[in-house]
């Protein structure tokens, strides 16, 4: 079994043990289990998921860190909703927003479009997640 402890800025979202966590890392999804060889990554915008007796639950995460040593596994993101705690609207605004953004700095670099980018993954990933996905 795994300590699962999920921590936005606001509070403590998950402290619970589970089986099995999935998370949006910045080289790709990352699955971990109990045993997992030490890891630190940066977040992704994206969803997380972890499961516990056949149950899986899911997050809406933005940007942040994962840290796994040992059988814990530590979350820090900016924010972390769960399909009830989304607002559509906001999110469909907010990924409005950020297609406008990069389709007008289309020419700009990709380091210089990052944020955007992010701000895109994010919006896009509470929608999924909202959308029962």
């Amino acid at each position: 079994m795994l300590k699962l402890e999920i921590v936005t800025p606001e509070k403590r979202v998950i402290d619970e043990t589970v089986e099995s966590v999935t998370v949006p890392t910045a080289t790709g999804e990352a699955g971990i289990l109990t045993s997992h060889a030490p890891l630190i990554s940066a977040l992704k915008p994206g969803i997380l998921s972890y499961s516990n007796k056949g149950v899986t639950a899911k997050l809406a995460v933005s940007g942040g860190f994962v840290e796994v040593s040992g059988d814990q596994v530590s979350v820090m993101t900016d924010t972390a909703e769960n399909a009830d705690e989304i607002d559509v609207e906001a999110a469909r605004a907010m990924r409005s927003d950020a297609e406008k953004t990069l389709a007008a700095t289309a020419s700009a670099s990709i380091e210089e479009t990052e944020a955007i980018r992010e701000q895109l993954d994010a919006a896009n990933a509470r929608l999924e997640l909202a959308a029962g996905r």
